[in-house]
């Protein structure tokens, strides 16, 4: 029989160590947020098909994508990271913990900059691979540098980067950007300030002991709510206008009515209770905040279905 292998403590530390190491690069692409960016690529690359994309096409651009945001917000951390050490929610992020250098940091970034890119390049195509490279400098470079820490329209315009996965889904099927991919880009335009704005207000003193001017910290909930609902009204007119444009069903205008009205319920809900004077705890404004994530979900979720059931009935 053979002697069972030695496990010394050195090994063990060794281990840990570098899962630890990996776990802290792996939370610099904050995965939370490149999920909710994946869920708006694949859709899109099913309404461009009109039908059911190239398998490998689909993990490719997947693979590329999820490349691309990570570096954005690995740039994002790097820079970020001395107001994050000020705010509760982000002070155990990896490059304010020290885990990661920001020399570190800015290698890794870089580096995957460089194989997104590449990887679009070689797998996708040019015009996927442009996008993704605009996607990563409107983040790292528009929204985090420039706009973030001077205006509280920070997120309005910074959010566009956001955005740009509906232009790659729709780029990698296609080659080229079509009007269906637009207007789902507005969708999430207008859709960005009522998702993150219930969010700063929910942690609106971590903001301000950040100094970061978001909407909440400069104004008051009043006028907060009520440009979430100004944006919300906008929003679901926006996701309308993608029937007549890309020939939807009713499957995608049974989706986009429904959860639009409870989107719009709900931002009329907070302004009413904004209205009333109504502390943080009673506004919860982080009820607006997940159901836009429901939202999305179930918007795009009926962007692929309906293309699927109108090519079952042709």
């Amino acid at each position: 029989m053979a002697p069972a292998p030695i496990t010394t403590a050195s090994t063990v530390d060794s281990t840990v160590g570098w899962k630890r190491t990996v776990g802290a690069y792996l939370a610099l692409t904050k995965p939370r947020i490149i999920e909710l960016l994946l869920v708006t690529t694949v859709p899109v690359m099913f309404l461009a098909e009109r039908g059911v994309p190239d398998l490998w096409l689909i993990v490719a651009t997947l693979i590329g994508g999820s490349l691309s945001a990570g570096a954005a917000n690995t740039f994002n951390c790097v820079y970020d990271r001395d107001i994050d050490a000020l705010m509760d929610r982000t002070r155990n992020r990896p490059m304010v913990t020290g885990q990661i250098s920001p020399r570190a940091g800015l290698v890794f970034g870089g580096a995957l900059t460089v194989l997104s890119t590449v990887w679009f390049l070689v797998f996708v195509n040019i015009a996927s691979a442009l996008l993704s490279l605009t996607a990563i400098a409107l983040y790292a470079v528009l929204y985090t540098i420039v706009l973030k820490r001077r205006t509280s329209q920070n997120i309005v315009w910074g959010g566009v980067a956001g955005c740009m996965p509906t232009l790659i889904g729709w780029s990698a099927v296609t080659g080229s950007v079509g009007w269906p991919a637009v207007i789902l880009f507005l969708v999430i335009f207008f859709w960005t300030p009522p998702h993150y704005w219930p969010l700063s207000m929910a942690f609106k003193d971590d903001y301000t002991n950040a100094h970061v001017p978001m909407l909440p910290v400069e104004q008051g909930s009043v006028v907060v709510a009520r440009q979430i609902v100004a944006y919300s009204w906008v929003m679901v007119a926006v996701s309308l206008t993608l029937v007549p444009v890309a020939d939807m069903g009713w499957i995608y205008l049974v989706a986009a009515v429904a959860s639009g009205v409870v989107f719009v319920g709900e931002a009329h809900r907070l302004l009413r209770l904004a209205k009333a004077g109504a502390a943080t705890s009673v506004l919860k404004p982080m009820r607006l905040f997940h159901f836009s994530i429901t939202y999305v979900t179930l918007l795009f979720l009926a962007v692929a279905v309906d293309p699927l059931v109108h090519l079952s009935i042709g």
